[in-house]
């Protein structure tokens, strides 16, 4: 389940904690996560829950995830993409929180509310990032800087092979 305000609750009915091998992770109980997220390392996030409810060896365990790392837009090594709606963002660059295979990538155009691309930061203008990042920025060939774009409407492109993308974000 998972909540804004916590007041209202929205569930999803994938597990995100699967109870794994052993009759003691089948109870009732079982996988109830603590409350909460704890930040435990600049690139990390853990989760805690309860095992073997209901049993001697009940205990309490810990999962961690990449930050911001709950949920992604995926592409296999075939490729896919997808074009967000129009939005106006204030800052001066983009920052990706993804991860590829050493044979993917992750590419980005931006594009006006009409899905042109913009002159300079077209998909062939563009720099294919692969690897692990919590937080790269994005950069064409001139470089970074999105302030002449700030408060205009905006699309962005992005085209994948074998990647995760787990967070965009624009900053100062």
């Amino acid at each position: 389940m998972t909540s804004r305000d916590g007041l209202h609750f929205r569930r999803f009915l994938e597990a995100f904690i699967r109870p794994g091998i052993g009759g003691e992770n089948w109870t009732d109980r079982t996988n109830m996560p603590a409350w909460g997220i704890v930040p435990t390392g600049p690139s990390e996030i853990s989760v805690y829950w309860i095992e073997h409810y209901r049993h001697p060896s009940l205990r309490v365990r810990r999962g961690s995830l990449r930050t911001d790392g709950f949920v992604s837009v995926h592409a296999d090594f075939a490729g896919g993409e997808f074009v967000t709606k129009p939005f106006t963002f204030s800052g001066k660059e983009s920052a990706i929180n993804y991860s590829t295979s050493a044979a993917g990538s992750v590419r980005i155009e931006i594009q006006d509310a009409t899905e042109r691309p913009l002159p300079g930061f077209g998909l062939d203008e563009g720099t294919e990032m692969y690897g692990d990042e919590i937080e790269r920025a994005v950069a064409w060939r001139n470089g970074s800087d999105l302030s002449q774009l700030a408060g205009k409407p905006v699309r962005l492109r992005c085209v994948m092979k074998d990647a995760d993308l787990y967070s965009m974000r624009f900053r100062r």
